[in-house]
């Protein structure tokens, strides 16, 4: 039984990201989004903190860091208590890049959105609030 709920949302949701995502213009690789989306979610992130999360080395962070900062999508600065620390953030091109890559395109939610009844959008942003407030919890 669980395990068909899981099938069946986790194909609802690649349907749904397939179908309404941005077109991609960006040649960007998967661990580069996902190192994007880190410190997007954390405001900014070190290279330790990078690494461990995509569970690689301090160089191969280090590395693939260097090749947003030279796209224009992060930058780094030196922290204000630490000299010695250093942060990565997005720029707001990698802002943009990241929201392309990883969000819904807002134009086509809107067209399904406008044809839903109030109570089928009430519906639906119940369930997003319950699933990303789990999520958390869940990542804590």
């Amino acid at each position: 039984m669980e395990l068909d709920f899981i099938t069946k949302l986790n194909q609802q949701w690649t349907d749904i990201y397939y179908l309404l995502h941005y077109k991609h213009k960006d040649n960007i690789s998967h661990q580069a989004i996902r190192l994007m989306q880190h410190i997007e979610k954390r405001g900014e992130a070190t290279i330790g903190a990078l690494a461990e999360y995509l569970s690689v080395s301090h160089n191969t962070a280090s590395e693939h860091t260097k090749r947003l900062i030279q796209k224009g999508f992060a930058a780094k600065r030196r922290s204000h208590q630490d000299e010695r620390k250093v942060f990565v953030f997005l720029t707001q091109e990698g802002r943009d890049v990241l929201e392309q890559h990883t969000q819904l395109d807002k134009e086509k939610l809107k067209q399904i959105i406008e044809r839903m009844s109030t109570s089928d959008k009430d519906l639906l942003e119940q369930a997003f609030q319950l699933l990303s407030k789990e999520a958390k919890q869940w990542q804590s």
